[in-house]
């Protein structure tokens, strides 16, 4: 239909002006109210307009009309008060564009605008409510209802529910308009978030006792004829007064004797059956063993049940415990006794334990596809802010009787006001809190229907009404809509830093500032405190937390602010205790830093990544305090775990290559070489480097120290003599020459020199020698740093051969001398640093000896066999075991790669494939040979890698190197957290696959090295 207006002039406004986005249908609409004419709205501008403020001025006015069809007679009356009263038009039009759900209701009940009316009589207490709710059934009597004498409902059975649904969903509209007004028209008062979740849970009590006049109107003409006392409880949100439009009612039965327990499960059945089709469904499932429990228990049978068998979250849910219908005494005797239990239960084994994982199953339960939208159980979500709230209450409540409060917003200003959390905090989770409980009433109101998720955020059109309805406006829908992504985003973002904060904030307050009477905590608390999240030493962690929140500095004022976070992200760590020690030590050292603690208050992922690297490793803050400035790659990944390893090397070399003055250069290798160890380490703790990568970037760093050191060394050796008679190469060897290094692998190398042109061979050697010497000096310096042992015990002759030799020399030895062990130690010679071209010269030299031509003669194997056993036999330190040996355990390294080297001895001469120093390209390259089975491959190269990850985990964990595989369970976990175990993972699992993995590599060993 072409839009009746495009032929006019432009004077006269279109609908689409007022919002309308069907501007044919709203004119059409419009004319027939008589709210339009060929000139626009004219005197019925102000109605006009107040549709328009609608969150949905299509759906409002649609909503009219289908009004106007159902009224008939009676529209004219609606039509001249919508002219005349300004507040029923914001109240009526509000909910009109607010729910198709209350448009239904007015269509089925014309007359039922009424109510909204400026001058209506207002139904605004509980009791008069419950009078509405109790006319409606025609109930009449004093008293409760539900007691004895108590106002009993004339009719019952569907006539009854169909009543009290009426009547009820009238009390709703009420809420409802008065809720929308304000948006529609501003200049009128505001009902704020509070008040409308208060007068709902008042709404829902005055149901309950109307529900229960039915009922017992039923029980008594099943011919039960003396009503049982029955006290109903309310949990959840309509205990706290916070309750949705639409929510299930939680509530707990309680009889006064056990002769009542049948007629009063009887009454209490009916209730439910009532209130169901009526008004909400009555959960009773939070009662004593849940649903499988009775219905309806006596006071001494709840307590019974609370105090044996009642685990933390029942205690939680007793937080919200409120008496609303029956009767009232027995309601406050059930309290009175339930309330020590809820402020005990702090005290139960496990307590934190167990709400933390409460709330992770929470948080799993949300599909990982709906979980950013999620308003009640997501991340950010109001989940959330309850969780910690009652979690704060609980621990604190038990000695500030101001905390014990059933609403959530009550209890954030008392937590704020008593100082155990930051009033700023309060006041900014009190606001996230409103907006999305705001949020989450306006898409309930839609249709009445539960409902807690979000818009899409690609839907345009829902965004931009849900948008207006909580107050967003905008010159456009579409802008409205990313104003209200924007705030939801904000809002969640918020609660869910300020979760963290909020959780542990009241014990830091405390241990700033015990003792003292305005924070209500003592040391013994906060030792209490701190053995719930897992502090084996509290005493200990409160002193440390003392001294560095003490004093009224900004930094201890930070401090304050940061340890909350991260006393929680210490608990999930392998040791808590440690990780606070480090910390201490670390924030000590770096006191006088400027932008320390600034990165870990601004940048959260920092704050987390130490915390996970404290708590695991002593290595990381031996490393720390002399490399801060690793700190700020933790909140840059790629910075952190993507660096190319040879840029790292290039930098070093080219830094250290501006010093003369030999200390001062190994002073810089060493820092640079510190900040690089630090930064894999790092890396490698938060799973962010694949084990090879870190294998090859530690060997990376080893050999541009080396180049380094060797550089400074000939140009400082060449100052006496004024020349350099002699090349020198550096020829890696184990590891090293196999790019393998670990974090505590010592160097393997071997020193080649060949004279310059014009320089005689003694005078080359003598002037390597000295360099030499050098280099191992300056890298052997005793440091804090882990050691940078030059090892070059596998030259010939060993400790007393000559520190460097000409490759003439080298392959004279090898060619007289040299035995087979010697030619299997070349398997892994490769040139790492000095002359290029020298040390390619040695490596291609030796290849005949490492790759003999026609492979290994059978003695030779026997006698490589004969070593290798007794290196088992002979090397395996005492008291070690065997199984978990990760150097020369069964399965270890030494069986893998003493495996693969029979192998290249057998058979590189013929597969140049197998020409490689490198373990896991070798058992590559024996597969494809032919030489080795790929499921042997496969076995092998597992056990390796396993055992090298294990090596290192150690050596992060404990600050210094180790082959054993740990018993003491703190370090075991530790390792088991530094391979990328999760958290819950049972000790004895990283163990067994320890165990799996090496014990199937050395069934391969049996059989491929020994010919078993």
């Amino acid at each position: 239909m072409a839009n009746s207006n495009s032929s006019r002039s432009g004077s006269v406004p279109s609908p689409a002006r007022y919002g309308f986005t069907d501007a044919s249908r709203a004119e059409a609409q419009l004319r027939r109210a008589g709210w339009w004419s060929d000139r626009g709205p004219e005197e019925a501008e102000p109605i006009v307009t107040a549709l328009s403020r609608t969150p949905d001025p299509d759906l409002a006015l649609h909503s009219l009309d289908r009004l106007r069809d159902a009224a008939d007679a009676g529209w004219a009356e609606l039509s001249r008060a919508l002219a005349d009263d300004s507040g029923l038009r914001a109240r009526l039009f509000g909910v009109l564009g607010a729910s198709t759900a209350f448009a239904d209701h007015l269509v089925a009940h014309p007359d039922d605008w009424q109510r909204l009316r400026s001058d209506a009589s207002p139904v605004s207490t509980l009791e008069e409510r419950t009078s509405v709710l109790l006319a409606a059934v025609g109930a009449e009597g004093s008293g409760a209802p539900g007691t004895p004498g108590g106002p009993v409902a004339a009719v019952d059975g569907p006539d009854a529910v169909s009543a009290l649904r009426r009547a009820y969903r009238g009390l709703l509209m009420d809420v409802a308009g008065q809720d929308m007004a304000g948006v529609v028209d501003p200049s009128l008062p505001a009902m704020s978030y509070e008040d409308v979740a208060a007068t709902l849970s008042d709404v829902a009590v005055a149901a309950l006792r109307a529900a229960l006049s039915v009922a017992v109107a039923e029980l008594k003409r099943s011919g039960v004829d003396e009503v049982p006392r029955l006290a109903v409880i309310a949990m959840g949100k309509c205990g706290g007064r916070e309750l949705n439009y639409v929510s299930d009612v939680d509530v707990v039965f309680v009889a006064a004797q056990e002769a009542d327990i049948p007629a009063a499960t009887r009454l209490a059945s009916l209730m439910m059956r009532v209130a169901g089709p009526a008004f909400f469904e009555v959960d009773a499932a939070l009662r004593p063993e849940g649903k499988a429990g009775a219905l309806v228990r006596t006071l001494d049978g709840h307590l019974s049940y609370y105090r044996r068998w009642a685990r933390t979250w029942e205690f939680q849910a007793l937080l919200k415990a409120r008496p609303v219908a029956g009767d009232a005494e027995l309601g406050a005797d059930y309290l009175a006794a339930v309330q020590p239990l809820v402020w005990t239960a702090a005290e139960r084994e496990g307590f934190v334990a167990d709400v933390r994982s409460m709330r992770r199953r929470v948080e799993d339960h949300v599909p990982s596809e709906l979980s950013e939208r999620e308003l009640k159980l997501g991340r950010g979500g109001l989940r959330d802010v309850e969780f910690a709230v009652q979690l704060l209450q609980m621990v604190h409540g038990r000695s500030d009787d101001s905390l014990r409060l059933t609403s959530t917003m009550d209890a954030l200003r008392a937590l704020g006001e008593g100082g155990y959390v930051a009033r700023t905090d309060a006041a900014d989770l009190v606001d996230s809190y409103r907006f999305l409980r705001t949020v989450e009433h306006r898409l309930q109101l839609r249709q009445l229907r539960r409902t807690h998720l979000f818009p899409a955020f690609d839907d345009g059109d829902a965004l931009g009404v849900l948008a207006r309805a909580v107050g967003l406006r905008s010159t456009g829908r579409n802008t409205a809509a990313q104003a209200l992504v924007a705030e939801f985003r904000r809002h969640s973002s918020r609660v869910r830093r300020l979760h963290e904060k909020l959780f542990y904030r009241p014990l830091l307050e405390a241990v700033a500032k015990v003792p003292t009477a305005a924070l209500r905590l003592t040391t013994s608390a906060a030792v209490e405190r701190l053995a719930a999240l897992g502090y084996t030493s509290p005493e200990g962690a409160l002193r440390h937390i003392g001294a560095l929140t003490s004093g009224v500095s900004r930094r201890a004022s930070i401090q304050g602010t940061l340890l909350p976070m991260l006393l929680d992200l210490l608990a999930n760590t392998p040791d808590p205790d440690g990780g606070l020690l480090a910390y201490r030590k670390v924030s000590e050292a770096l006191a006088e830093t400027p932008w320390y603690l600034r990165l870990l208050r601004d940048e959260g992922v920092v704050a987390e990544r130490l915390a996970q690297l404290l708590g695991t490793s002593k290595l990381v803050p031996e490393l720390l305090v002399r490399a801060p400035e690793v700190l700020r790659l933790l909140s840059d990944t790629p910075a952190l775990a993507e660096r190319d390893p040879m840029e790292a090397s290039i930098s070093l070399r080219s830094t250290v290559a501006r010093y003369s003055e030999p200390a001062r250069a190994a002073a810089a290798a060493r820092s640079l070489r510190r900040h690089e160890l630090l930064r894999i380490a790092c890396g490698d703790l938060l799973g962010l480097v694949e084990p090879t990568a870190v294998f090859q970037a530690l060997s990376n760093i080893w050999v541009a120290v080396l180049e380094s050191a060797l550089d400074v060394s000939i140009r400082d050796t060449a100052k006496s003599s004024g020349d350099v008679p002699a090349r020198i190469a550096v020829i890696g060897m184990g590891r090293l020459g196999g790019a393998e290094l670990g974090y505590g692998s010592d160097a393997d190398v071997m020193f080649v020199c060949e004279p310059v042109d014009g320089a005689d061979e003694t005078t080359a050697v003598r002037f390597a020698t000295t360099v030499v010497e050098q280099v191992r000096r300056l890298l052997g310096a005793p440091s804090q740093d882990p050691p940078l042992e030059v090892d070059i015990d596998l030259r010939p002759e060993g400790r007393q051969g000559a520190l460097v030799r000409t490759l003439d020399s080298y392959l004279s030895y090898y060619r007289r001398w040299g035995e087979v062990w010697e030619a299997q130690a070349l398997l892994r010679a490769r040139h790492v640093a000095g002359d290029q071209d020298l040390g390619e010269r040695f490596c291609r030299a030796v290849d005949p000896i490492r790759y003999p031509e026609g492979g290994l003669d059978e003695t030779k194997a026997r006698e490589i066999r004969r070593i290798k056993a007794r290196v088992d036999s002979e090397r395996l330190p005492r008291g070690a075991d065997p199984a978990t040996h990760t150097k020369l355990g069964r399965g270890g390294l030494a069986d893998v790669e003493w495996t693969l080297q029979l192998l290249q001895l057998q058979h590189a001469h013929e597969h140049p494939g197998l020409r490689t120093t490198s373990t896991l390209d070798g058992l590559r390259a024996a597969t494809e040979a032919g030489v080795l089975d790929a499921g042997d491959a496969d076995e092998l190269a597992q056990a390796w890698t396993l055992a090298m990850r294990v090596r290192n985990a150690v050596m992060l964990v404990r600050g210094k190197p180790g082959d054993q595989l740990p018993k003491q369970t703190r370090e075991l976990n530790a390792v088991a957290a530094a391979l990328g175990y999760p958290a819950e993972v049972d000790t004895g699992e990283v163990v067994d696959d320890y165990l799996r993995v090496t014990r199937h590599a050395r069934a391969v060993v049996e059989r491929v090295f020994y010919g078993s």
